[in-house]
């Protein structure tokens, strides 16, 4: 009989191989990165990695879909900022962009995107699932609190998807460019003026008239 204790453990047991799994991919890549390794990671023995996710290649990707995961449930609790901004819009406009923009250009969501990306050929659904847990899902969530917004009149009348999607592209094209594509890291001055000139230029052209 399996107890709700012995459920939990189990389900704790995944998480910690698959966390795992996460930083060892991302530190030595799909082919470099061994089982064993990932045990030792975890702090379990490696039949029990084979118990949880049956091969390396089933490890792989559902250690890329919970990082997404990850990132998305700390960008959704961002954009949760914006279902009460208080009176002053742009200021917290500017703090939900230097945090997603920090959540964005971290270390997680960097190698999340080089992982899924490097193993396009092997893995060609990946970027997409990706893609749906992470950037789809939180453009789904700020253009409902920017409709909210808009409703309200504090923003323009607006499609409030477009916005969001335009909102997302002024800040992530930015932190693109001066990452260089993720491959180095912006100092919090950087990250802080991309947020910002992002909603400077949001509220430009969608503050009421």
């Amino acid at each position: 009989m399996v107890t709700a204790t012995s459920a939990r453990g189990r389900i704790d047991k995944r998480q910690a191989i698959l966390a795992a799994a996460f930083t060892v991919f991302a530190r030595h890549g799909y082919d470099q990165a061994g089982v064993q390794e990932i045990a030792a990671e975890a702090g379990v023995a490696k039949p029990t990695v084979y118990n949880h996710l049956a091969d390396k290649a089933n490890l792989f990707r559902h250690a890329v879909l919970a990082a997404a995961e990850e990132v998305m449930a700390e960008n959704l609790a961002i954009a949760e900022r914006l279902r009460e901004p208080g009176g002053d819009l742009r200021a917290t406009l500017e703090d939900v962009a230097y945090r997603m923009a920090r959540v964005c250009a971290g270390e997680r969501a960097r190698a999340l995107r080089s992982l899924a990306h490097g193993q396009a050929s092997r893995f060609p659904d990946l970027i997409d699932l990706v893609r749906e847990r992470t950037s789809d899902r939180l453009s789904e969530a700020l253009a409902d609190r920017l409709a909210r917004l808009s409703l309200a009149g504090r923003l323009r009348r607006c499609d409030p998807a477009l916005a969001a999607e335009q909102f997302l592209a002024l800040l992530t094209g930015p932190l693109e460019a001066r990452s260089r594509s993720g491959t180095r890291t912006l100092s919090t001055a950087d990250t802080r003026t991309v947020a910002d000139a992002a909603v400077d230029t949001f509220l430009r052209a969608y503050r009421p008239d």
